[in-house]
């Protein structure tokens, strides 16, 4: 008797299906620079119009972690792809670059054309909102690797900067002033304690809070803020020394990446209202403030260095592509990060 590749599991027809599904939401992202459509072997993207002296091409990866598991609770697929590619694009944006293209990879066990589509709805959104083009990814379908209604997201973006104005920090100093970018809520980081704090039972998540003035879930599964063009707007107008995003490892780990050495900061708490998720959590931890700023955005999805001269246009500019931002602290002589 013949076992054919449908008997392992794997059917062709549902990637089919998935791929025409998926069309509409890809394409929305192409633009001019785009070459060729859904469904070759290779995205192609022309960087012809770029006009620089010395173009680099920056590249980043991520996915969005356990967070996926409060979407499968949820049944909720629709915003977890723009966590995918705000990962990605924040990360290439602080070296001033600007984001051309995104791939996705999405697997799962036994593939649901609908369900990979609408994940591709959000991978798209998040294109639209960073200003890249989704020109390619891959949907592997793995019997027997995944549970039963899960998957797995990852994403990988390229951008391009002019090698002259590379943003890397190295010319930060002590006097420096830190402006901090409000961050949409946790973002995609921390939920492996995220979930062993709120669970994953349903009279947990769907209840109304009223600290958080809504259903738990749906603070949890606030997509992660896409803070490309407000940036790439900040950059082009006011001298920006370095730039941070604040992913897993929190004000802790991920400040101090762009600092030369010799260089630390104080980072005042009171600077900011903290979002109320965040209290929440603490108390039920049990842990220090040391413990939850090395874990946690803590409400701040970004963090710009200037010098003292260009606070003001800074923050005016920032502001004016619709960003909350506050004066966060300063750098000092030293290293590492004090929180006062």
């Amino acid at each position: 008797m013949a076992i054919s590749y449908k008997d392992s599991g794997v059917d062709v027809e549902r990637g089919y299906r998935a791929v025409k599904l998926m069309r509409e939401h890809v394409q929305s992202t192409y633009n001019a620079n785009v070459l060729g459509d859904i469904g070759s072997f290779g995205g192609f993207l022309s960087i012809a119009g770029e006009k620089m002296k010395e173009p680099v091409l920056v590249a980043g990866t991520d996915g969005v972690g356990t967070k996926l598991k409060y979407a499968f609770l949820a049944d909720k697929h629709d915003t977890i792809g723009i966590d995918a590619v705000a990962m990605c694009v924040n990360d290439i944006v602080c070296q001033g670059a600007k984001p051309l293209l995104f791939l996705d990879y999405f697997a799962t066990g036994k593939l649901s054309p609908e369900t990979v589509a609408t994940v591709v709805s959000g991978v798209a959104e998040g294109c639209r909102q960073s200003g890249c083009a989704l020109i390619g990814g891959e949907t592997a379908e793995m019997p027997g690797f995944y549970q039963d209604g899960e998957y797995d997201i990852a994403g990988f973006a390229v951008g391009i900067v002019d090698k002259e104005k590379i943003i890397n920090g190295h010319n930060i100093e002590a006097g420096d002033v830190l402006i901090g970018i409000r961050s949409s809520g946790i973002h995609s980081n921390g939920y492996s304690l995220v979930r062993k704090l709120f669970g994953e039972t349903s009279d947990a998540l769907f209840r109304y809070d009223d600290r958080l003035k809504g259903r738990v879930i749906d603070v949890l599964l606030t997509p992660t803020k896409i803070y490309v063009k407000s940036i790439l707007a900040l950059v082009e107008k006011v001298p920006v020394k370095g730039i941070a995003h604040i992913t897993g490892g929190g004000f802790i780990e991920n400040i101090p990446r762009i600092f030369p050495q010799g260089i630390g900061c104080e980072i005042d708490k009171h600077s900011y209202e903290v979002p109320e998720i965040f209290h929440i959590m603490q108390e039920r931890a049990g842990i220090t403030d040391g413990q939850i700023y090395n874990t946690f955005n803590m409400g701040i999805g970004m963090v710009v260095c200037v010098a003292p001269e260009n606070v003001e246009a800074a923050m005016e500019q920032l502001r004016s592509t619709g960003e909350e931002v506050c004066i966060l602290g300063k750098t000092v002589a030293g290293e590492g990060v004090t929180l006062i």
